[in-house]
């Protein structure tokens, strides 16, 4: 059931994160509105992991508040995290799914903060709980793939059975990360339209990291870009140019290393020589 509010599912202001000398976020200011679909758009190590990771309480800031509907994290006690937490699901980048298990019980593994007492196999979880889940490996195109064991489907049959856990805590938000890292074009695009589809139809509001420029343009509301720990850019993905997306990549290049990064990332989008122009400025 989502709940309608007329302030933002997210508020993060002045967020700075440090992990001993290294500083992974430095005065992040976001905002992100019901059922937006917003992409944070960075190269590895610009703090995308890091952000989302403050916005389901799995990390907390060294300075600065993060407001998740309606509550400030930094101030919830231990049983008011969890609560939190089952309204913001995580989809990651590797799937998380226990190999042996089949898929409908790596799907049912997505209820358990919501039921009382360990579970041993399938038979060990209520009708209706059962019932849901094998209605979310619908959703996803799975369906027949229930009694199958996770690591015999594909990297991005996996993506999707992880995708139909999340949805079994019936989320508010949805928190991706680097979500078709692993995968081939096909399947990053099939699991891109299928979050999107999911979003749209729940009223998900969605937070998702990227560093593939073409996947976020063509697919997000609005891009966030991070460097260095720092907002770079933030606009909405309508009218936006490659040129300035280019911008989160832009003056980074110091090194050859570092320049190497950036070319294999950006090749296969074509956006070599824009990247190159942006650091010569």
């Amino acid at each position: 059931m989502q709940h309608t509010t007329t302030s933002p599912v997210i508020s993060v202001t002045g967020v700075t994160k440090d992990f001993g000398t290294t500083r992974a976020l430095d005065g992040i200011d976001l905002t992100v509105e019901q059922g937006e679909v917003v992409v944070l758009l960075g190269l590895s190590g610009s703090g995308k992991s890091t952000l989302l990771r403050h916005v389901n309480g799995l990390e907390f800031p060294t300075s600065g508040s993060v407001r998740v509907l309606g509550e400030e994290l930094t101030t919830l006690r231990s049983r008011d995290l969890r609560t939190m937490r089952g309204r913001v699901a995580m989809v990651f980048q590797q799937f998380e799914l226990v190999p042996a298990l089949t898929v409908l019980e790596n799907v049912l593994t997505g209820a358990l903060s919501r039921l009382r007492g360990p579970r041993l196999g399938i038979w060990s979880y209520p009708r209706a709980v059962r019932t849901a889940a094998l209605t979310h490996l619908d959703r996803v195109g799975l369906l027949e793939k229930a009694y199958q064991r996770a690591d015999e489907l594909s990297g991005g049959q996996q993506q999707r059975v992880a995708i139909a856990r999340a949805l079994m805590q019936d989320p508010e938000v949805l928190l991706a990360d680097e979500p078709v890292a692993s995968l081939d074009p096909e399947s990053s695009a099939q699991v891109m339209r299928l979050i999107r589809e999911i979003a749209a139809d729940d009223g998900l509001t969605v937070v998702c990291s990227l560093h593939q420029v073409d996947i976020a343009l063509g697919w997000g509301d609005r891009i966030v870009g991070l460097r260095h720990g720092e907002v770079v850019l933030d606009l909405p993905t309508a009218g936006i140019s490659k040129a300035q997306v280019m911008e989160v990549y832009g003056r980074v290049s110091t090194s050859s290393a570092e320049m190497r990064v950036i070319e294999t990332e950006l090749a296969d989008v074509g956006l070599l020589d824009a990247a190159r122009a942006a650091g010569d400025r």
